[in-house]
């Protein structure tokens, strides 16, 4: 195909950026080779681009298979921003009139469409079949690919379809896409997808940056609290299993002066939206929600994740907490943990089909022996990711910064394993526990246990003790549970070998974190000489401002801007120009204030500021600035203004940005209103009045869709939005 060429050339055209990030651009050239790819990618990786990048550049229109609506919508919206073309992204589903259904298949037939969005329900739909057997097909993208599996943690058995169908429509290179999956997992799609001689890209999945601390489940509202109270200001999400604690936590949270909302799926689409918003826009800090809350939400500063509830798999605990600290910085994840929340979810699957049964035990098992165990939570969640981690000890979780006390309970685990032999492997964990401990108990007499010689055998110990043993057990194999049996003890041949040649079995002290623990472990700090107060401060300034004028707080400064105030102390508009993402125009409309403020902090405090203060990192090449001005003055279309200066088109986007972020109005209405309809562009301009964090183009085309807008539209809007707005 010939692409040998420099992908950043169309890399910038398309998508405005400079770079590739990780393997993406192995993974794009593979995919353009028209090889089948397999692509592991951990959340925030940028797996969306190694499709959008290869549909624009080949032939013929690429089917994408994607699990959700609204990430579908988001997508689609995306990828339109980067076009100036509307219809080079469509999706097809459920929600659409016949008439939309019409305008998706006449787009794709004229060949406009590059990116076509399919639900796996709407793929099986026979006049979907017979449409997509007429098109050019360059390539198909299965989204979510661990959907596929059963042993992933959000099955999904349509997704099993996905082969046979592809083949009925007809043959095309394949790329399948995860942000999380294990080795058994990722051979489970591969098989199902028939890829297993696919080339496979694995990104790490380690997140360095993430704090890891499991909490036993004692007064978990009061410990919560104080822990949100301890981080006053920050953004966090709560995950809880049911609507029904959502909406009871959410409530205690707001009682104690904690400015929070839930979020679940059996809220009005309205109401969640709403409180979706308020999140992204800082109106509130903390979503209490069930599962439902995060596909597509990319928020970069949520400093913490706390999880209520232990998830169903390590995969969804993954998922879940790498939804903080995106941006790199502090990511603080909390979960509490109670066996009880285990045999809950047990409870759960009764009466379902033994496999699905056999599955479900398995993932909590998982679950239960990470939540548990005294090792490194990093080895122990990389490993489960078949990654290795060399380092013993990451020094950012709760086990490496405060070891458990360990010590050999061999002696206990073989009395706990010959116990349920001599049961008969017909009791549940408290039967056979009460048992150890001796506690002659009317249903041990009914069964006349309290004669045996195993009774009492381990009384020197309370029932919890003996639960906690037995759990250990199942955990390394010697034991196993029958669920559908309600939970009776079975000895495995591990285990029947175990008792004949016992060998050390190390078992952790049960150490409950008292409530007042001045020890307890507290994650890395941060390696910056950042001033906190000062921070904390700059925000609250930055936040009384943005509502003044109704900006979203991101158009006066963004967070690494006010990190380098509160590092550098700025005291005049002067020096505030030298600060990272500062220009002049921006020092002079909103810098006042924040000077003056740096100012009486600084003699408040005696703080002695550092000489130099940090330069900005992007020169000014803006050596066009005044013939680019005075074009978009005179109403020169863009187009004719970088061919003038032999320029591409998304570098003279990049010129007019730098024009912009340095504080001077322009405006290119003019422009915006030949090559976007107007609805096109109020839904931009309204993205970053409204919900936007950041001024992040990523975010923007996660939250808006990248298939549906172009990168190039948002990146002309948002000029717009902060030449107005801003400047």
């Amino acid at each position: 195909m010939g692409y040998d060429l420099d992908l950043i050339e169309p890399l910038k055209k398309h998508f405005g950026f400079s770079s590739f990030k990780g393997n993406q651009e192995d993974i794009i050239r593979n995919v353009l080779s028209g090889s089948d790819t397999f692509v592991l990618m951990p959340t925030g990786g940028g797996k969306s681009l190694c499709y959008q990048l290869p549909s624009v550049l080949m032939d013929g229109t690429a089917i994408v298979i994607s699990p959700l609506i609204a990430l579908m919508k988001n997508q689609v919206d995306a990828m339109r921003n980067f076009s100036e073309e509307d219809g080079v992204a469509h999706f097809l589903n459920s929600s659409l009139t016949k008439a939309a259904v019409e305008k998706v298949k006449s787009d794709v037939t004229s060949k406009k469409t590059k990116l076509l969005y399919v639900a796996p329900e709407s793929l099986t739909k026979q006049d979907n079949i017979e449409f997509l057997q007429k098109i050019q097909i360059s390539f198909y993208a299965i989204d979510e690919a661990h959907c596929i599996s059963e042993w992933g943690h959000d099955f999904r058995p349509e997704y099993r379809r996905i082969r046979p169908i592809i083949n009925e429509i007809g043959k095309a290179p394949l790329i399948a896409l995860t942000a999380t999956a294990t080795p058994k997992v990722q051979h489970d799609i591969q098989k199902t997808l028939g890829m297993l001689e696919t080339k496979v890209f694995k990104s790490s999945f380690n997140r360095p940056n993430l704090y890891y601390e499991i909490r036993p489940k004692v007064s978990a509202e009061k410990e919560i609290i104080k822990f949100i109270k301890a981080n006053e200001g920050k953004s966090g999400i709560i995950y809880c299993l049911s609507r029904k604690k959502v909406e009871q936590l959410a409530e205690t949270l707001q009682v104690n002066g904690i400015n929070a909302l839930g979020y679940h799926a059996g809220m009005d689409a309205a109401t969640r939206s709403a409180n979706q918003d308020k999140f992204l826009m800082e109106d509130v800090d903390v979503i209490v929600a069930t599962i439902a809350f995060g596909m597509g939400i990319d928020k970069p500063d949520v400093r913490f994740v706390i999880h209520n509830d232990i998830p169903k798999s390590l995969e969804g605990y993954y998922q879940e907490t790498g939804r903080a600290g995106r941006d790199g910085g502090e990511g603080q994840c909390l979960t509490f943990y109670s066996y009880k929340d285990i045999q809950k979810l047990e409870k759960f699957m009764q009466g379902k089909p033994v496999a699905e049964q056999e599955i479900g035990k398995q993932l909590l098992l998982e679950t239960a022996t990470f939540a548990e165990s005294a090792v490194c939570r990093r080895v122990l969640l990389l490993h489960y990711f078949g990654e290795k981690h060399t380092e013993k000890n990451c020094g950012n979780c709760d086990n490496c910064l405060r070891p458990k006390k360990q010590f050999d309970g061999k002696e206990d685990m073989v009395k706990a394993i010959s116990t349920i032999i001599k049961l008969n492997q017909k009791f549940k964990v408290d039967h056979i526990a009460k048992v150890l401990q001796g506690k002659a108990t009317s249903s041990i007499k009914s069964y006349k246990h309290h004669e045996l010689d195993v009774f009492g055998t381990g009384s020197d110990h309370d029932e919890k003790y003996w639960s906690a043993v037995m759990r250990q057990g199942l955990i390394a194999g010697l034991i196993d549970k029958e669920i559908e049996n309600y939970g009776l003890l079975k000895v495995t041949d591990l285990g029947r070998e175990y008792v004949q040649n016992p060998t050390e079995f190390m078992l952790v002290e049960d150490h409950q974190y008292a409530e007042e623990d001045e020890d307890a472990p507290t994650p890395k700090a941060s390696a910056t000489s950042m001033d906190p107060a000062l921070f904390g401060m700059l925000k609250d300034l930055r936040k009384k401002v943005s509502k003044k004028l109704e900006l979203p707080p991101f158009v006066i400064f963004q967070d690494p801007s006010l990190e380098a105030m509160s590092t550098n102390y700025p005291i005049t508009v002067q020096e505030l120009q030298n600060i990272p993402g500062v220009g002049a125009g921006k020092a002079k409309r909103f810098g006042k204030e924040f000077v003056e403020l740096i100012k009486r902090h600084v003699e408040q405090n005696n703080i002695e500021r550092p000489d130099d203060l940090v330069v900005k990192s992007v020169a000014n090449k803006s050596k066009n600035k005044v013939f680019i001005i005075q074009s978009i003055d005179r109403q020169m279309p863009l187009d004719e203004i970088a061919n003038a200066k032999g320029m591409e088109m998304l570098e003279l986007i990049e010129e007019i940005e730098r024009i912009v972020y340095s504080g001077t109005k322009i405006n290119i209405d003019y422009y915006i209103q030949q090559v976007m309809d107007e609805d096109h562009e109020e839904d931009i301009f309204l993205y970053f009045k409204e919900d936007a964090e950041s001024d992040d183009l990523q975010a923007a085309l996660d939250e808006l869709g990248e298939d549906v807008y172009s990168e190039e539209d948002i990146r002309l809007v948002r000029i717009k939005f902060l030449s107005e707005l801003g400047n």
